[in-house]
């Protein structure tokens, strides 16, 4: 009869020679104000730090309290800091004044720290597609490292061990769609900023990336030009055209000048400018209910404040 697993664990070393308290004081120990001069943000962080409207609250709640939880760094050989987690929490110490930032050191390999780097960015209320889009990439290859199976690109017929179907089941993404965030990744930035913006769908851009860089160029001189985005359809056919070496500038002229079925007068509203007026309770989905209910309100305004002066 084969013997049931146990779930007695041996105590560490730690736990036998150490009591809680001192436990708990080695971890203190490791938590410092370090100079802000000293920390060095994580290369290539894929989350985008700005000055807006919550940055200036969290500077104040600074001002008034400190940092009530410690920012994550680990030492470099130099002597410096990389920054891990708390690189808004840093920003906003430099606005608010201060020169020093509370930190928790502590000790991890690069990959293990682009693990925890992704893992904390990931509680924002909000992140931009862009975003995701790197720091899967980021996520994956550290995975890769470590001695996993990593299809970045490409779904393989075989394969035991996915670690982005990993990582999609720790996220609540399809495999798929993990796949398709880190195709974004080849887009030139003008294109990733209009999936960003809500002007470009995800199947289009995912489509598009599949274009070399020049021809991507092309594509964004015809989207100034006409003022609109390509379909997916569209975008299909210039794939298509492409890998049989047939994608020239005029093509993407020709493809691009194209009437659509659906196509209407749009309005294209900069959501920086936008955004500063619309609670934070206000979903990033309800965003165009919200715009065109105050607009009705408005209008009704302006119809009584003309109604009033005619009289």
């Amino acid at each position: 009869m084969a013997g049931r697993k146990s779930d007695f664990t041996l105590p560490t070393l730690d736990d036998l020679f150490s009591t809680q308290e001192m436990r708990d004081d080695a971890k203190l120990a490791k938590i410092r104000d370090i100079p802000l001069e000293l920390i060095d943000d994580f290369p290539d962080h894929p989350f985008k730090v700005r000055d807006d409207e919550d940055m200036m609250q969290l500077v104040e709640s600074i001002k008034e309290r400190g940092v009530i939880t410690p920012a994550t760094v680990r030492q470099k050989e130099n002597g410096r800091y990389e920054l891990i987690s708390g690189h808004r929490r840093k920003r906003a110490c430099e606005l608010a004044g201060f020169e020093t930032l509370r930190c928790e050191v502590v000790d991890l390999t690069r990959d293990e720290a682009t693990i925890l780097m992704v893992e904390s960015n990931f509680q924002r209320s909000q992140i931009l597609p862009s975003e995701k889009a790197f720091a899967y990439k980021m996520r994956l290859e550290a995975m890769n490292r470590q001695g996993q199976r990593t299809d970045l690109t490409s779904t393989p017929v075989v394969s035991k061990l996915r670690t982005n179907e990993t990582l999609g089941n720790e996220v609540g993404e399809s495999r798929e769609q993990i796949r398709r965030y880190i195709r974004l990744t080849n887009l030139v930035p003008e294109l990733l900023d209009l999936v960003d913006e809500g002007r470009m769908k995800m199947r289009p851009a995912v489509e598009i990336s599949f274009l070399d860089e020049d021809c991507q160029r092309d594509l964004v001189d015809e989207i100034d030009l006409n003022d609109c985005t390509p379909s997916h359809d569209q975008t299909i056919r210039m794939r298509k055209m492409f890998e049989e070496k047939k994608l020239t500038p005029e093509a993407i002229q020709a493809i691009m000048s194209e009437q659509k079925p659906n196509q209407r007068e749009r309005i294209v509203l900069s959501g920086d400018k936008v955004r500063q007026y619309i609670p934070k309770n206000i979903p990033l989905n309800q965003t165009e209910d919200y715009v065109c209910k105050a607009l009705e309100h408005y209008a009704g305004y302006l119809r009584k404040r003309a109604e009033r002066d005619a009289r």
